[in-house]
């Protein structure tokens, strides 16, 4: 079993390759972690933002197209990156969609989701709650 913290410090290792663009490095890290935390978005973003900075935006957009997340927030963060992706590989009608279903979710997927596409951050169903 991975503890936390260990996983946080893999995480941060394996962003500095993504950072790169060192797709090899970035891909042993990311992978492993996918395999210990399959429930996750993190180690499939890692995977793409690697992509993402070795100019290989449709590989990313690939990776991150047909990730399946039961948790609402870990999709909307797999939603979020893949719509920006999918904008860098030049597929801007996929890349508002994608945004757009990230957006109606909650969590920092949602959020960013949200930013990029120059809507309101606050969660949709936030505003209900302060009524």
């Amino acid at each position: 079993m991975l503890e936390a913290d260990d996983a946080r410090f893999l995480t941060e290792i394996g962003m500095l390759a993504a950072g790169r663009g060192d797709v090899r490095h970035a891909d042993t890290i990311f992978n492993a972690l996918r395999g210990l935390r399959p429930d996750r978005a993190y180690p499939l973003v890692g995977l793409a933002v690697a992509r993402l900075n070795a100019g290989h935006a449709a590989e990313a957009a690939r990776l991150l197209e047909d990730a399946g997340f039961a948790d609402p927030e870990e999709r909307a963060t797999a939603r979020a990156w893949c719509g920006l992706a999918l904008q860098l590989a030049g597929r801007g009608a996929e890349s508002r969609r994608a945004l757009a279903d990230a957006a109606a979710l909650p969590g920092e997927g949602g959020a960013l989701a949200r930013r990029m596409l120059g809507l309101a951050v606050e969660a949709p169903n936030e505003e209900a709650n302060d009524a």
